[in-house]
């Protein structure tokens, strides 16, 4: 029988750990590409972002309530719709998040030494699967640190942008940039900003009554999430406007240096930095959990599978994955990691919506509606990406298809 995870995480530290991996590096750095692609109609496609979100959300509570263990929609999948579909899911979860762990590692070191970036990178990885490593109490404090100081720096942005006289709320009102298609592929690109609340049900085994704590935790994440990113959203928008927005590769930097706090650009950087590593924190030990499941199961080698037996985590599994991380950090590109992110976790979030259709419910017609929704939603925005970053998460998705049919061949 394989040795269970410690469960130690109550609702306020599963709620923490949600807002790490959302209000992190996605709201500094996906409200340009998705400016750029929507134009005017930014504040459409966070809203249907957020839709599409909480139903996925929502979903996941109620499937990581009655599979309290390690490994999200792995798991889900696999007991719902067959071992192929649990798989797939895994499959692009771990891929695709691997990717953006690099991504969140090489923006900890653009911002803290652009000339050195892929360095810096480097042992931000190490030292936070030190952390991890540690036992998941420890990446519960630091992660709490890093949530307060993001959210005091946003509070200063909107603070600063709104109250500056810079602001222009005609700026916020729909323009002849706006299309449909524009809205959805920023909605799609939004999406990464939205995506961390997986971490809550990805750690499902560690959780402390999760039937109860779950359920709890993964709304409160989100909702605080979209109150964030709204202000974020409305302050920037107002001061820039969605063409100077859209060009933008640093939009919160540029909208307090537009609203004459040029004192608050440091603060930002700064801000954007310690985001990027909570976000890297979480994004680790998903990674990780998700990892342990699929080596449970047979499906990557067993060693994975191990935990301490004094910090009671997944220890051959964090170390393997801090260092695939490590070693792309090093050598690859952030450019396209949103997109390509996006698209393998909305496949993750179909697939777990069109698990949580198979449960039974006493309220089984508004948890169907829910979960009819978020699947529709969650293939509408993987499709409406960028073309390279759909062909990109469907060959990585085909690879793995393979992987499993040679191996169930074998």
């Amino acid at each position: 029988m394989a040795q269970e995870l410690r469960r130690s995480l109550g609702v306020f530290d599963a709620v923490v750990i949600g807002l790490g991996s959302m209000v992190g590096a996605g709201i500094f750095v996906a409200l340009g590409p998705a400016a750029g692609a929507a134009g005017s109609g930014l504040l459409l496609g966070l809203a249907l972002a957020a839709v599409v979100a909480y139903c996925n959300a929502m979903s996941s509570a109620r499937l990581a309530a009655r599979y309290p263990a390690s490994g999200g929609t792995y798991v889900y999948g696999r007991e719902r719709l067959g071992p192929f579909w649990g798989f797939l899911a895994g499959w692009g979860f771990v891929v695709g998040k691997t990717a953006s762990c690099a991504a969140m590692a090489l923006t900890v070191g653009a911002y803290v030494w652009p000339g050195q970036a892929h360095a810096v990178a480097v042992a931000a990885v190490v030292a936070l699967t030190a952390v991890n490593y540690g036992g998941i109490q420890k990446s519960a404090l630091v992660t709490r640190l890093i949530v307060a100081v993001v959210l005091a720096v946003l509070a200063a942005v909107v603070v600063s942008s709104l109250g500056s006289g810079h602001a222009e709320f005609a700026r916020l009102e729909l323009g002849d940039d706006a299309s449909a298609g524009g809205v959805l592929e920023a909605a799609g690109l939004l999406f990464f900003a939205f995506a961390g609340y997986a971490r809550i049900a990805t750690l499902g085994e560690e959780v402390r009554d999760p039937e109860r704590t779950i359920p709890r935790a993964v709304p409160l994440a989100l909702g605080i999430a979209l109150v964030v990113y709204v202000g974020v959203a409305v302050s920037v928008l107002s001061v820039l406007g969605a063409d100077a927005l859209g060009r933008s590769v640093a939009p919160l930097t540029d909208a307090v240096r537009a609203a004459g706090a040029d004192w608050l650009v440091p603060v930002v950087r700064v801000g954007a930095a310690v985001a990027a590593l909570g976000s890297l924190l979480a994004l680790i030990l998903g990674v990780s959990r998700t990892t342990l499941a699929m080596a449970r199961d047979g499906h990557l080698p067993g060693t994975l599978a191990a935990v301490h037996p004094r910090f009671q985590v997944p220890h051959h599994a964090e170390l393997a994955v801090g260092a695939v991380v490590a070693i792309v950090a090093a050598t690859a590109d952030v450019r396209g990691a949103i997109g390509f992110s996006s698209f393998g976790v909305l496949v993750y979030y179909a697939i777990a919506n069109a698990s949580a259709w198979t449960l039974d419910s006493r309220s089984r017609w508004s948890v169907r509606v829910v979960a009819v929704v978020g699947l529709a939603g969650c293939l509408v925005l993987a499709f409406s990406l960028p073309v390279s970053s759909v062909l990109a998460g469907a060959a990585v998705l085909a690879a793995g298809a393979v992987l499993y049919a040679v191996r169930a061949r074998a």
